[in-house]
């Protein structure tokens, strides 16, 4: 039986299953994560969908887990997190890692904010949306002279974690690895070659039926 939209990314299947209804990302072991396919707005290409805050605390652990362990090989010392979705990841990734806290950058302009803290930022999912990006002034001290990670749920064309490494820029520090629950298409890669690409599952970009 093919799922139904709400019941996406509830469970981890054996790598035994045969998975119907949608893209069957796997992680290393083989295990599947069911994920439903989403036309892009240009009609003829399609990718594969994560929404990690709609998953279930298994499945979300279990990303953790699997990111934590490959991202420990560069000893990260701070996690930090890209709004929204990617502070659900870098949130459970720096406790994986046993750390006490990680560093949340935001899309809200609090009063205290500086400008000059902040870049500009657009995504695949929402390309019309002009946003920034802000790091807490509070939070730079945490940062500097410190081994980075910088954790994204998804990296599609690497535009909003190359607008989290300019952040990171500007606050003096330049990330050890980049981390991701999923890879989509391979349109990242030539954007982001200088670093250190670290992801659970991937998948390819799709053509619409």
């Amino acid at each position: 039986m093919a799922p139904t939209p709400e019941t996406f990314w509830q469970e981890i299947l054996p790598a035994s299953e045969i998975a119907e209804g949608g893209y069957p990302a796997r992680f290393d072991d083989g295990r599947i994560l069911l994920l439903p396919i989403r036309r892009l707005p240009d009609g003829r290409r399609a990718l594969a969908s994560l929404i990690i805050n709609q998953a279930s605390f298994t499945v979300v652990d279990a990303l953790a887990t699997d990111l934590a362990r490959k991202l420990s090989a560069f000893t990260p010392e701070v996690i930090v997190g890209l709004p929204t979705l990617g502070l659900t990841v870098a949130s459970a990734v720096a406790q994986k890692l046993g750390h006490s806290r990680y560093v949340p950058l935001g899309v809200s302009a609090k009063f205290w904010y500086r400008d000059e803290l902040s870049v500009p930022l657009t995504s695949i999912t929402s390309p019309d949306q002009a946003k920034r990006l802000f790091v807490d002034p509070r939070m730079v001290p945490l940062l500097e002279g410190r081994r980075v990670a910088l954790i994204d749920d998804v990296i599609s064309s690497g535009t909003s974690i190359l607008a989290g490494i300019a952040l990171l820029k500007a606050c003096g520090v330049s990330p050890v690895a980049l981390g991701t629950a999923m890879l989509q298409s391979d349109r990242w890669r030539e954007s982001l070659a200088p670093w250190p690409v670290v992801s659970v599952l991937s998948s390819p970009e799709l053509e619409a039926d």
